[in-house]
């Protein structure tokens, strides 16, 4: 079963990765997605992704309180009026499969909109005051 767990984590990064490349396609919820398999699996490939310099952060955000950022909401929102608009425009489809998917981008987009803002970190208790 791990490495299930181990190749579906591979899976979410490379969809994440592709995800970072095309605005159509998100990428932190691949990744999120990762790192929950690889919690499963790997712990070196876990803690990889959580400590990476420009996805760790909203990845530990994330995990520790449920919380997108506002900037993270308004890219992930962004990026699916713009992956809205490209469908449109590139596929012309027909109205039931344009009121489909756009009713999977506003349920996506309510969902992340939905989010809690990240709460302060509380004062550590080893830390001195001024």
């Amino acid at each position: 079963m791990r490495w299930l767990w181990f190749c579906l984590g591979w899976l979410m990064v490379a969809l994440g990765v592709i995800g970072a490349l095309l605005p159509v396609m998100p990428t932190t919820i691949f990744l999120i997605l990762a790192v929950g398999c690889f919690a499963r699996s790997s712990p070196k490939f876990e803690r990889m992704l959580l400590q990476h310099p420009r996805y760790g952060p909203a990845l530990r955000l994330w995990r520790e309180q449920g919380a997108v950022s506002g900037k993270g909401k308004a890219f992930a929102s962004a990026g699916m009026a713009l992956g809205f608009g490209l469908f449109c425009w590139g596929a012309r489809p027909s109205w039931p499969l344009l009121l489909g998917v756009g009713l999977f981008f506003g349920a996506s987009a309510a969902f992340v909109l939905s989010r809690p803002a990240p709460q302060p970190l509380p004062p550590s208790a080893s830390s001195s005051p001024d």
